[in-house]
């Protein structure tokens, strides 16, 4: 008897690095590992790859719809997926981004096939035109990672909060675990010597919530207190220009190392150069918070947005105004003196215990370490996954109407 199939569609998913990209190759690992599931096939808008038709995982099969017009590109997609809900009568359509979710709408409605939409911040946060929260609202679930993105999602759209489910980021362990300085790396940008704040963020001037600007607002007050601090910037963008100029007019140049781009196999490195991790944001989720805890490092984020989960709520890491020079400026001396008043070993297996009865949690290293794993490890990724697809797979067609506007 036929299984009948599962049907995923990205953007992209590989031939980009990014939060979102990472996520979603996350996820089809994650599905990958799931014993006793449907097969999946996974449509690709903007992905080239080599082999048309190629294995993510023996059970994952690849299509790209890759284009140079982009407007082909999106006839060729909706081909594609009207043919594939005809023929192979999908289980279930997972939309992998808001701005796929009228096509969706429009072909899996008519052919009452089920589907879900995928969110993860900034785009789905403000009220979405007229189509596109319809498409939201006949949408059997929505899954989201974090529960400032749902909610703010759900008041923007006016969208049931019981539509939402939550999926969380992950990280992995391996990659990102804790270990020396490198030598060659403090050498090459600088550091020796020097207490170092990091930041990992994309430099373009549309992301400015990132906050590179407010940090750098607040080195002035920081090296008051710590005379040896360094802000190392990771990242690359047509707003690098303004913030070199905000460094130098702020009298803080010297202290400002922008690295550029570095390659996702390099980032467990450049996160060891650290001794806190500093990103006044206003993000979906944060997987750089993730990143930087798994390796070790104390994390600072923004009070309002999808970081509450990686650091719980402020368990784990500090939270302050993102907009907020001066309060930045205070918890970034903070984690910097207590790493100071905490004698860290060298890194050592994450299964030790604290390393300080009277250290605060959120400075030491493997503490942070372990509760970042066991929350957000790759491993907890399937687990929650499973009972996601379960819930997914229950009688939940909406009904077409031509009134509504989508058909």
């Amino acid at each position: 008897m036929r299984v009948s199939p599962y049907l995923f569609l990205f953007l992209e998913a590989f031939e980009q690095e990014g939060g979102i990209q990472s996520y979603i190759q996350d996820f089809l690992c994650a599905y990958g590992d799931l014993e006793d599931v449907p097969p999946a096939v996974v449509f690709l808008l903007r992905d080239r790859l080599k082999q048309p038709g190629s294995s993510l995982l023996p059970n994952i099969k690849l299509r790209s719809f890759w284009h140079a017009n982009s407007t082909v590109a999106r006839l060729r997609l909706a081909i594609a997926l009207l043919w594939f809900l005809l023929k192979q009568r999908p289980r279930r359509v997972f939309c992998g981004h808001v701005y796929l979710a009228t096509l969706v709408a429009i072909c899996c409605i008519p052919l009452r096939v089920p589907y879900t939409v995928i969110t993860y911040g900034k785009e789905a946060w403000e009220p979405l035109p007229f189509r596109f929260r319809l498409a939201l609202r006949h949408a059997s679930q929505i899954w989201t990672i974090s529960r400032y993105t749902r909610d703010r999602t759900c008041a923007a759209n006016r969208l049931s909060v019981n539509q939402f489910r939550l999926l969380p980021c992950s990280v992995d362990g391996n990659r990102f675990s804790p270990g020396s300085k490198s030598l060659v790396l403090l050498e090459q940008y600088g550091l020796m010597g020097a207490r170092v704040l990091l930041t990992v963020a994309r430099l373009w001037s549309g992301d400015r919530y990132k906050g590179v600007d407010v940090t750098i607002q607040a080195l002035p007050a920081i090296a008051q207190v710590i005379p040896t601090v360094k802000y190392l910037v990771i990242g690359r963008g047509d707003d690098q220009p303004r913030l070199a100029a905000l460094a130098k007019e702020l009298q803080v140049a010297d202290r400002v190392v922008f690295a550029g781009f570095v390659p996702t196999v390099a980032l467990p490195d450049h996160y060891r150069l650290a001794d806190a991790y500093v990103m006044p944001s206003q993000e979906g989720f944060g997987v750089v918070y993730l990143e930087a805890m798994a390796c070790g490092i104390p994390v600072l984020a923004g009070d309002s947005d999808g970081s509450a989960d990686p650091l719980q709520d402020g368990q784990m890491g500090w939270r302050v105004a993102h907009r907020d020079p001066t309060a930045v400026a205070t918890a970034c001396i903070e984690m910097l003196q207590c790493l100071e008043q905490t004698q860290l070993p060298p890194p050592a297996p994450a299964s030790l215990q604290l390393t300080s009865s009277s250290t605060d949690l959120r400075c030491d290293r493997y503490w942070l370490r372990q509760r970042a794993i066991a929350t957000f490890g790759k491993a907890t990724l399937p687990q929650r996954l499973r009972p996601l697809l379960a819930t997914s797979d229950l009688p939940s067609n909406p009904e077409p109407t031509s009134r509504n506007g989508i058909i």
